[in-house]
């Protein structure tokens, strides 16, 4: 079809709206701590229950491609921070409905364009550029000033920090950062058990790096869990050692309590033994004589592996029945065909390196093991293995994960929550880097036929800048982050004019971001609107009872409050570091402690995606709509309707 003859479709503000409120419309369900499950019905029968807004706009089928945009913006920023999704589509459509009333306005007085819609859509677009430049030179800044004062800063001894009773261990912070996930995830019931087997894990690791420990654990978390259905999900459990998701292909070793030595094969034992068999047949032109050659070769194999102690094999192949018929008379035991994953693990956590060579083994090549025994979890038997204790493995304890549940659905709810709350605490330790976002505002220029800003026009960060926000920054849940940065905005927008077109007549894109930031809020505290007013009235009083200059920084790091770089006075045992979180400052005591602590850098991350993705919806002009020979209609209207099977929302 040539391009003349493809239907075209103008792409109106209001039909942006549309589409991003359908997806709103969805997520609203199963928003706020105490928002519903999405049950899912595939065409099969099989159910899928979650209350991940990234999952639940996975298991969506769009028609539209700006509703399939949307969500992979989702998509990409939940796979980074693990956490935000439905906050992300919230503000987003809060932010298009005052873009949308504010382009109206100015259309209705524009002088300069003849067509009302041409008029909305500049302006629509003139007000998101300048929302994400704003955002992307001050909005660090001012989170830095006005939000993170009034939070805390976490140190990898809370996160590591062992106790003996779980009523203790929700003491510490990271208790209530975890507890705060896992109650929009999970719900109540089960937000302080999740929690507490998190930092159980967490206490494994043995360095004082967070953000290496945290992200083996994100890399390897596929093989360090064990789902299993069937069970409630108090049977979670940490255990020793390494699960190979694999059963024994010959007899287990019986060790009777002793070490046992292990090589990992990564090719097949008899490759270059058939090769050189091949040439021995077409000399000697008998068969019997090459079976006869091959077997000895095995046996010499086999007997060479003996000679050097070795009674378990770990084959990422699949071996030849000869070479399992020797293992077993040899009492040594073979399992096959384990994932790559899983060996690069084994071999990282035992130190042994893998063998390609079975006629050379190196001493560094033979991993000393604890046991090695099958191990039945749910309905599936699997290979248990435990390391030998060595000075060289310094950063963790092996342990692996059982995660429980009632259904595979549970099960599979509990794992994506699992690994999204380790994604979240690995964004919390590693808060976006300076260069990141001006990497960002680089690719927003890149866009623009005009530039707005250049680089030069960057305000100089202060030396605690230079990252942005300080590593482990969190704030007390429950809309605090939004109704703090609401504040500074306002006061910002009062106490400086921002740069604008005089005939357009745009308001202030501080006030218009601080508006739509207390959408979040408003929904979180929808059944009681007056426990919303009740709550911004208290933290907005003890605001102005607490006031602060803005080069004041509070920063928690071993037991002690920093005022501008000097130690003020040493904090008592288990308090934290900010006024705001003590309950002798506050009028309630329920204010704000019972709902848990949540990252101030997901919440920076959340508002750059949110910002991002606006400007590039409202840079859409024109829709192509296609034919092809799975869809014979054209995609003109947005149709979402469940999905029968369940999409990937992983990359």
């Amino acid at each position: 079809m040539s391009l003349g003859m493809v239907p075209v479709e103008r792409l109106h503000l209001k039909h942006v709206l549309q589409t991003v409120c359908v997806l709103e419309s969805v997520i609203l369900r199963s928003f706020g701590p105490e928002g519903g499950q999405v049950l899912f019905i595939r065409d099969t029968g099989q159910a899928m229950l979650s209350r991940s807004g990234a999952r639940i706009l996975a298991a969506l089928r769009l028609e539209h491609p700006l509703a399939r945009m949307v969500v992979e913006c989702v998509s990409k920023h939940s796979i980074i921070t693990g956490d935000g999704s439905k906050t992300f589509i919230l503000l987003l459509a809060s932010l298009l409905r005052m873009i949308h009333a504010t382009a109206c306005k100015e259309s209705n007085v524009s002088q300069t364009y003849s067509s009302r819609d041409a008029a909305e859509a500049a302006s629509a677009r003139h007000l998101a550029d300048e929302l994400l430049v704003f955002a992307l030179e001050k909005l660090g800044d001012l989170i830095a000033f006005g939000v993170v004062p009034y939070g805390c800063c976490l140190s990898w001894e809370d996160f590591t920090a062992k106790t003996q009773l779980p009523a203790q261990t929700n003491n510490h912070c990271v208790q209530k950062v975890l507890a705060s996930f896992f109650r929009s995830r999970l719900g109540h019931t089960h937000c302080d058990f999740f929690s507490n087997l998190t930092c159980e894990l967490l206490t494994q690791f043995k360095n004082n790096q967070p953000s290496l420990s945290l992200q083996f654990v994100n890399d390897n978390l596929p093989v360090l869990h064990t789902p299993v259905s069937g069970f409630p999900i108090s049977c979670s459990r940490l255990i020793e050692g390494q699960v190979i998701h694999r059963d024994f292909a010959t007899p287990c070793p019986k060790t009777d309590h002793q070490p046992v030595k292990a090589v990992v094969f990564t090719g097949y034992l008899q490759r270059k033994l058939l090769s050189a068999g091949e040439v021995l047949e077409l000399e000697c032109g008998n068969i019997a004589q090459f079976n006869a050659w091959a077997e000895r070769s095995l046996e010499c194999v086999i007997a060479n592996l003996q000679s050097l102690g070795i009674s378990v094999l770990l084959s990422a192949v699949k071996q030849s029945a000869a070479v399992l018929a020797l293992a077993s008379q040899a009492d040594m035991c073979i399992v096959e065909c384990v994932g790559e994953d899983e060996l690069s693990l084994f071999a990282q956590l035992s130190g042994a390196r893998p063998v390609s060579d079975c006629s050379m083994i190196e001493p560094d090549q033979i991993a000393t093991l604890t046991f090695c025994r099958p191990i039945l979890l749910g309905a599936h038997r699997y290979v248990h293995v435990a390391f030998h204790d060595s000075e060289e493995r310094v950063m963790v304890t092996p342990c692996s994960l059982v995660i429980c549940g009632p259904g595979e659905g549970h099960t599979d709810q509990y794992v994506c929550a699992f690994r999204d709350a380790i994604r979240m605490l690995l964004s919390t330790w590693e808060p976006m880097s300076m260069t990141a976002v001006r990497a960002s505002k680089r690719t927003l220029q890149s866009n623009k036929s005009t530039s707005l800003h250049t680089e030069n026009q960057l305000p100089n960060a202060a030396p605690f800048q230079q990252c942005v926000l300080e590593p482990g920054c969190v704030i007390p849940a429950g809309g605090t982050f939004e109704f703090l940065l609401n504040h500074v905005l306002l006061q910002h927008g009062r106490s400086s004019s921002i740069s604008h077109d005089t005939n357009m007549g745009i308001p202030a894109v501080s006030q218009l971001l601080a508006k739509a930031l207390l959408s979040v809020p408003r929904q979180i505290y929808f059944h009681s609107p007056r426990c919303f007013l009740q709550t911004q009235t208290r933290l907005l009083s003890f605001i102005e009872n607490h006031s602060h200059p803005l080069s004041l920084i509070h920063k928690e790091e071993h037991n002690t409050v920093l005022v501008q770089g000097q130690d003020v006075c040493p904090l008592e045992e288990g308090k934290q570091s900010i006024h705001c979180c003590r309950e002798d400052d506050v009028s309630s005591k329920n204010f704000i402690l019972d709902l848990g602590l949540e990252s101030v850098s997901c919440k920076y991350q959340l508002l750059l995606a949110v910002l991002q993705c606006v400007s590039s919806l409202l840079r859409v002009d024109t829709m192509l709509c296609t034919h092809t020979a799975l869809h014979t209609q054209s995609r003109r209207l947005a149709n979402i309707s469940w999905e029968g099977t369940e999409d990937e929302a992983e990359e």
